[in-house]
């Protein structure tokens, strides 16, 4: 049976987690609101509260720290999330996964497609998984459509690790985490990641572990 906070209506919901100071809790693997989908976009929230609740999702991923952070991530069933990332890295790991600085954006309604056939694979966590990391074969490049939280169309192609964000927190709004995509004999501790698998690529982690890379 649903509770009472299953049942209110969004813009009640996102009221109720605003109402406190601090960082907004994540939603923990487990929980039914990561796998039930999201609702669309439309006006659920005044542009005043969207506001308030975009900047407290980015509050939210700074203090994590994360580079991207999805509504239901904090339990609002709602197709948004947010992205940024300073791509503090080395040149050699710049290199080879294509990361680079992406500036604090909003996704609203976001969908993206595939661009081409090739795809990457890399050592991915996620913040509602916390401790764990896995190798996901992820699109190396994509379309990604929807809005900002303006109402202004987005569309844009994406590729390397900023093409791996958005594909990531899109899949949130789907139900989906990066679990259900991974290698399961890749998946590794942040403990073992930090001791074992910190090479730009996971062409180590794949002979030690035994899994095979895409081609």
């Amino acid at each position: 049976m649903a509770s009472p906070r299953d049942r209110a209506p969004l813009g009640d919901l996102v009221e109720e987690l605003l109402a406190t100071d601090g960082p907004l809790p994540i939603v923990a693997a487990g929980d039914p609101v990561l796998r039930q989908g999201t609702e669309r976009f439309d006006g659920q929230l005044d542009s005043a509260l969207l506001a308030r609740f975009v900047e407290a999702l980015r509050f939210t991923m700074h203090a994590a720290p994360g580079v991207g952070l999805a509504a239901p991530q904090v339990g609002v069933p709602l197709r948004l999330a947010v992205i940024e990332d300073p791509a503090p890295v080395p040149e050699e790991v710049r290199l080879a996964r294509g990361r680079v600085p992406q500036p604090f954006r909003v996704l609203v309604n976001p969908s993206y497609e595939p661009v081409g056939t090739a795809r990457a694979a890399f050592f991915e966590g996620c913040l509602s998984v916390p401790g764990w990391q896995a190798v996901v074969a992820r699109h190396a490049e994509v379309r990604l459509t929807g809005e900002d939280e303006h109402g202004r169309p987005v569309d844009e192609v994406f590729t390397g690790w900023p093409a791996r964000i958005v594909q990531h927190e899109t899949d949130h709004l789907d139900g989906m985490l990066y679990l259900d995509r991974a290698e399961p004999r890749s998946l590794s501790s942040n403990e073992a990641m930090a001791q074992r698998w910190t090479q730009p690529t996971p062409q180590e982690a794949a002979a030690s572990l035994g899994f095979e890379l895409p081609r």
